[in-house]
């Protein structure tokens, strides 16, 4: 796929469904096989690891877990090697994670690295890699801290092998970056964003899949920092690659089309901003294993989205469903479950429920706190809801002291007021 030009990407939907088809000709072959001799396995573990790679690489991860799943049993059954033990344990640790299943991912994975530390010592890329992986499991179970001491371990390892500007190093750089950027480091997170992109652009082409990816991790960056026109640029970009490649309605494209809607909402455009909004909510009613995590986010914007609207009733059923999910799948003390709360916080103020809203933002500030420090934008988002609170209750000296507080942290942080506490103030 280097140098990928526009030819190439379109063709890569037929790319996979003649994968697939192969994938059939081959179990075709193994239930004949199956039949002419019954003590013998049909496939091997690492044929079947090969076969869920696709359905992973399509997003179709319910199919991929049986395979994935029954290969490790073979290994597990079989005088396996202990590359193969391992490569399955990675593999699984991989779907377990983008199915949103942190604690079998985090086991899986931690006993595929150990394992593969001992087949290729403690200093291989592939050892590196597979960091990479339990780096992301960290990150997704609101681990940050951990996540980014491992993610530098993989780095550190990396380096021994490659120079910086080697095209190995560019996905380790956008993890690093998405990482900065929840944590709130936006200045250091775009720089790790142009140093990958830069890389990624050279050796994949202005129209690769991963191409479009890294713009728009790169657009919500610019749009959490009210950076909109920088934005809009790069989604620009990034959207059609995606639809060329997965189809207009894919799941994948989600995290795309809640940048979009967040645009539109930014021009006052309430009805493009909701069509992109269901759209995303249709992706993943029709898509079973999109993730928990990515129905969270789209609860929550949908929450936003009737909050700007005053449509306070729907913008509390959607954050309430936002909250249930975010604690199930991530435990009572995410970064997702504080946003979660601030915004019910705000639904409440407007509904005159000013105890309850209280509550709510001391939690919040509490878990963010916990996971981020004193000092991080989310912590500026739920001071200001409290500025809201004081003033609807005519505390003028906490207001004064909230918003000295807060904007100490946003020019700290270089954070534009959002639009959406705009519109409650």
């Amino acid at each position: 796929m280097v140098g990928a030009t526009s030819p190439l990407v379109n063709q890569k939907r037929t790319n996979c469904i003649f994968v697939i088809f192969c994938i059939s000709i081959v179990l075709s072959l193994g239930i004949v096989n199956a039949s002419a001799a019954p003590a013998r396995s049909a496939f091997s573990s690492g044929s079947m690891r090969s076969m869920a790679r696709v359905y992973m690489a399509c997003g179709s991860y319910q199919k991929a877990q049986p395979l994935l799943e029954s290969a490790l049993n073979l290994a597990r059954n079989t005088n396996t090697s202990d590359s193969e033990m391992c490569a399955c344990l990675i593999d699984l640790a991989y779907l377990y994670k983008n199915q949103g299943k942190l604690v079998e991912a985090e086991s899986m994975c931690l006993q595929g690295l150990e394992l593969q530390r001992k087949v290729n010592g403690r200093s291989h890329p592939y050892v590196a890699y597979t960091l990479r992986i339990l780096s992301e499991i960290y990150s997704r179970q609101a681990r940050y801290r951990e996540a980014i001491e491992i993610l530098e371990q993989a780095f550190t390892i990396m380096r021994e092998f490659t120079l910086e500007d080697d095209q190995e190093l560019a996905p380790f750089k956008v993890d690093m970056a998405r990482l900065l950027a929840t944590q709130g480091n936006y200045e250091k997170a775009e720089s790790y964003f142009k140093s990958a992109i830069a890389l990624i652009e050279k050796n994949y082409g202005a129209n690769h899949l991963y191409t479009a990816k890294v713009f728009t991790s790169m657009a919500s960056l610019y749009s959490q920092q009210g950076r909109y026109t920088e934005a809009e640029e790069l989604i620009a970009k990034a959207l059609p690659i995606q639809e060329r490649v997965h189809g207009p309605n894919h799941h994948l494209l989600i995290p795309a089309w809640l940048v979009k809607s967040k645009l539109y909402e930014a021009k006052e455009d309430m009805v493009n901003a909701k069509v992109f909004l269901e759209r995303s909510q249709s992706a993943v009613e029709n898509q079973a294993d999109s993730g928990y995590m990515i129905e969270c986010d789209v609860l929550s914007r949908f929450g936003e989205f009737y909050l700007l609207n005053k449509k306070y009733s729907k913008a509390e059923d959607a954050l309430q469903k936002a909250l249930e999910i975010s604690e199930n799948s991530q435990g009572t003390n995410s970064d997702r479950t504080a946003i979660a709360l601030n915004n019910l916080a705000r639904v409440y103020i407007n509904q005159g429920k000013y105890s309850k809203a209280q509550n709510l933002c001391e939690r919040a500030m509490e878990i963010i706190e916990n996971i981020f420090g004193k000092y991080h934008p989310c912590m500026a988002d739920v001071l200001e809801t409290l500025v809201q609170l004081h003033r609807k209750i005519g505390n003028m000296k906490e207001v004064a002291r909230l918003e000295q507080r807060m904007e100490e942290i946003r020019v700290h942080k270089h954070v534009a007021y959002a639009p959406i506490a705009k519109a409650v103030r």
